[in-house]
């Protein structure tokens, strides 16, 4: 698919065969750019950063490299090459042709769907726009900027979906997409852990690990719908997911080896004093992440996300190579049941009742691969600690677990002893204090904070130490 890179908003949709659809994103977008210089990264429109923009959905040379102010980055519209034999993979109309265009009897669905996922990405921009002060190194401020850019253009892939096929309905959540904020008392995004304020740069690698990792399973679920543009729209987003997991990944390594290096040098598991990050803490850090993000997924027992498969709206985790009839009409399942004496049992569900489940299962499995490569890692050091996700039942809001308190192992405790113990799990005040303490700014190229190690290499072929970042 040829893209078009000369219009004010690059796209590969033939924006400009429709022109009443052009001028109306065109409208939106004076917005979004005020919206990005009002909430986005703090003092850094003047900045100019080493960032990749999307160019092309071909498989090599799709994006292009330079230093570029943020405001004034190409946010495009970009969709997955069609596949013109591609059918519905699962649900009713399994076998079908895909939609080109919005099922009337869907609409409501489809339009919810497109909002929630919407919603999350200038969230993200919005919870980490202070991260910009304290980055460890040129080469992290560069990361934190291009996943910012990044989640904006996620935003105008949703926003381009609503304009082109929700009509009035959609350019008023497209509007409403920049009226709601992070944390805002008052006009909250929908999604409670994307109103958590990212402070310091542990959470944000937290962050681009488990967030954007939710992020990656929803986008996949999503990427299997019968609305062809939808799923096109989310396979591509998916090529720039990989980035934002990769600096989340990369980035709690560093932090680690930083740890298990001084560890080492002073015969200590406490750092503090030295500059560093106790494991203990990342454990913390892990914990609060990890079960904010398993509540992202919803109820393990959903009417909605039974209708969104049976629709043919989201399907499951890479559904064509799961080996059932993707249908699931009268298959059931156990899940966990809280008994009324608040001891845990089994029940017998619907299937197609626990999509949330089987996707979330899907995320901690891939979530663990990560863990399991941070404890090599340790354990390479010498270092006898392993970190660990915790259990389902730990520190969760919504769903099955909503009504009980455990410990990281799943053992089942009451409120007063979770109230006497959390801080042995969570992170607490002083913990946080501590590690705001580190956040001090380097910005000399190639030099790094005292508590994370250098990255292995730099980005796009350029050296580590090599100036990612140029302030005016």
């Amino acid at each position: 698919m040829k893209a078009d890179y000369n219009e004010t908003i690059p796209n590969n949709v033939n924006l400009g065969d429709d022109r009443r659809l052009l001028r109306a994103l065109e409208r939106w977008h004076p917005a979004y750019i005020q919206w990005w210089k009002d909430m986005g990264p703090v003092n850094a429109n003047e900045t100019e950063v080493y960032l990749r923009t999307a160019i092309s959905v071909d498989t090599d040379g799709w994006a292009h490299f330079d230093h570029v102010k943020m405001p004034d980055y190409r946010w495009g519209i970009f969709l997955a090459e069609p596949d013109p034999d591609r059918t519905i993979a699962f649900g009713a109309h399994k076998g079908e042709p895909v939609w080109a265009d919005v099922p009337g009897e869907y609409r409501s669905e489809l339009r919810r769907l497109i909002v929630t996922q919407g919603d999350t990405e200038p969230a993200s921009v919005e919870q980490q726009r202070e991260l910009g002060r304290t980055a460890p190194s040129l080469y992290d401020l560069r990361n934190l900027y291009q996943v910012n850019v990044e989640e904006g253009r996620h935003l105008w892939a949703m926003v381009y979906l609503l304009h082109a096929y929700f009509g009035r309905d959609g350019r008023e959540e497209a509007d409403e997409m920049l009226e709601r904020h992070a944390g805002d008392p008052d006009r909250p995004r929908i999604l409670k852990a994307f109103n958590e304020q990212t402070n310091d740069w542990l959470s944000f690698f937290m962050f681009t690990y488990f967030q954007d990792r939710d992020g990656k399973f929803q986008l996949a679920a999503l990427a299997e719908s019968g609305f062809d543009p939808l799923s096109r729209t989310c396979r591509f987003m998916l090529t720039e997911e990989a980035h934002h997991m990769f600096v989340g990944e990369t980035g709690v390594m560093r932090v680690l080896q930083r740890t298990c290096e001084l560890m080492r040098q002073h015969d200590s598991t406490d750092v503090r004093p030295f500059g560093g990050i106790n494991l203990e803490t990342v454990q913390k850090w892990i914990n609060f992440h990890y079960s904010i993000c398993l509540d992202l997924f919803g109820s393990e027992r959903s009417t909605n996300a039974a209708n969104y498969f049976s629709m043919g709206l989201k399907g499951r985790y890479q559904e064509t190579k799961l080996d059932d009839d993707h249908k699931l009409d009268g298959e059931q399942m156990e899940i966990a049941r809280v008994t009324e004496d608040g001891g845990i049992d089994t029940e017998t569900i619907s299937a197609l009742t626990a999509m949330n489940l089987k996707l979330r299962q899907d995320y901690t499995a891939d979530s663990q691969r990560g863990l399991n490569r941070f404890n090599k890692m340790i354990a390479a050091h010498d270092i006898d600690v392993e970190l660990t996700l915790p259990d389902e039942k730990f520190n969760r809001s919504i769903g099955i677990y909503s009504g009980i308190e455990t410990t990281p192992e799943g053992e089942i405790i009451s409120g007063e002893e979770w109230a006497k113990r959390k801080a042995q799990w969570l992170p607490t005040d002083e913990d946080k204090t501590y590690v705001n303490s580190l956040m001090v700014p380097v910005t000399e190229p190639g030099k790094m904070a005292s508590w994370i190690a250098p990255p292995k290499r730099g980005i796009h072929g350029r050296p580590v130490d090599y100036e990612y970042v140029l302030f005016h």
